[in-house]
Parts: C-alpha cells; structure tokens; sequence
C-alpha cells in the first residue's frame, strides 16, 4: 500500500481539527499538505474549496449554537467578499505566479495560527463603508488562492477590536463558507479535475472539522498545537516560494 494517500488523509484530519477549534475551514493547511505531497497545483485550489465547504458548515453550526455569531458584524464583510471571491475564482494565474502567491497566503496563515490575540480593549463595530472595502479585499484573494478568507477576516476582527475572539471565530467560519461556495463557483471549470479519492478527503476533514469546532466552540486552548502547525505552513510556503 502507498505511504502518500495515507499521509494526506491524516494530514488533512489533522489540519481539519485545528482550523476549525479558532473557526476558520482550513484551505490554507490542505493547500500546504497538498504542496508538501506534490499535488497537482491544477487541482489544490478547488480540492481545498470543497474541503472548506464540508469543515467550514459544521464549524459555523456549531460557533452559532453556542452564541458566537453577529449578523451586525457579518454582512458588510460578506455582501461584497461573495461576488470579488467569485471573481477570483474565475482567474487562473501561471503555476510559478501562483506558487508565489500561495506562499505569501500561507507566511500570513502561519502568522495567524501562532500569534496569540489579547482581547483586554474595548469591541466597536467597523464603519460600514471600511468593512465592505476589506471583503472585498479578502473575496478576492480568497477566489485568486482557493481559501474561504478566514484566515484573513479573523485577525482584522480582532486587530482592529472589532470582535472578540469567540465571535470572530463564529463571524469567520460561516464567512469561509460562503466564500468558498462563490470561490469554488468561479473555478467550476477544474471541478472535474478533483482527485479520484477526494471523498476519502472529505470524510476526513469532515472528522476532523467536527471534533475540532466542539473543542473550539468551547474552551479549548489550542495555541501550542497551532503554533506547531504554523511552523508546518511556514516550511511549506518557503518550499513554494523558492523551490
């Protein structure tokens, strides 16, 4: 039996788990896995837009039942990330720019996963006309890379004391799943290309995605681990940038 099918199906468990204990879906971890495992970059965006959709829907059930959600806070992100990620989507970049830009995407992931937020200052809500500039910001992106957008919304929450973090864990994962469904609409093309055991895959996020966003949607201080994943995208975005 090979090593790699294997490999990845636990990796993406894995990564399934962390992501969605601070609520986001988790296409920066599958994209990195998919990097380090030699995936075809033909396949790895919309490979890890659909594993978005499956970890992003359960991790965004379970943050709302426990309270930690605002429709406030959501819709001017969300009104104009939809249409940019769609657009985003529909653009195909050469395999060396997009390797680069990739990269970059996960540099910032791993910034993301292993800074530790302090939350001891005051929460406002963002100006409308501002938060509807950043999704857009954000769609975009996330179309161009094949991510929900998480990974970007969640710290702008919390940097600009928009939301503490329970919330804009909430806030961030229902934003991935709807960014992805735009993203993975804009790419439908290369739908065709998923690979032939992708449901394995997504049975394994889908575990994952679940036992991470119970612990998550509790009290789960899962800072070490994301570091150590951290460390595994910071590996992985170098290997794109200059290998």
């Amino acid at each position: 039996m090979e090593i790699v099918p294997i490999l990845i199906i636990l990796a993406i468990f894995i990564v399934a788990v962390l992501y969605s204990s601070v609520g986001h879906g988790g296409a920066s971890g599958y994209l990195a896995v998919m990097a380090f495992l030699a995936v075809s970059a033909d396949v790895t965006r919309p490979t890890a837009l659909v594993l978005n959709l499956f970890v992003a829907s359960i991790a965004a059930i379970h943050f709302y039942r426990a309270g930690y959600f605002s429709w406030r806070l959501f819709w001017p992100f969300t009104v104009t990330s939809i249409p940019f990620a769609f657009i985003g989507g529909m653009i195909h970049l050469p395999t060396s720019v997009y390797k680069i830009v990739l990269g970059l995407v996960l540099l910032f992931a791993a910034f993301r996963l292993a800074w530790k937020f302090s939350r001891d200052v005051d929460i406002e809500p963002p100006k409308i006309w501002l938060a509807l500039v950043i999704g857009a910001a954000i769609g975009l992106l996330s179309g161009l890379v094949g991510v929900g957008g998480g990974i970007f919304l969640t710290p702008v929450l919390l940097l600009m004391n928009w939301s503490e973090t329970k919330t804009a864990a909430g806030n961030s994962a229902l934003f991935i799943l709807v960014n992805s469904a735009a993203g993975l609409a804009g790419n439908y093309g290369q739908v065709s290309v998923l690979p032939v055991n992708v449901w394995l895959w997504i049975a394994a996020a889908g575990a994952g995605g679940l036992i991470g966003s119970l612990l998550g949607a509790k009290r789960f201080n899962s800072l070490t681990l994301r570091r150590v994943l951290a460390a595994v995208l910071l590996f992985a975005a170098v290997k794109l940038i200059f290998v």
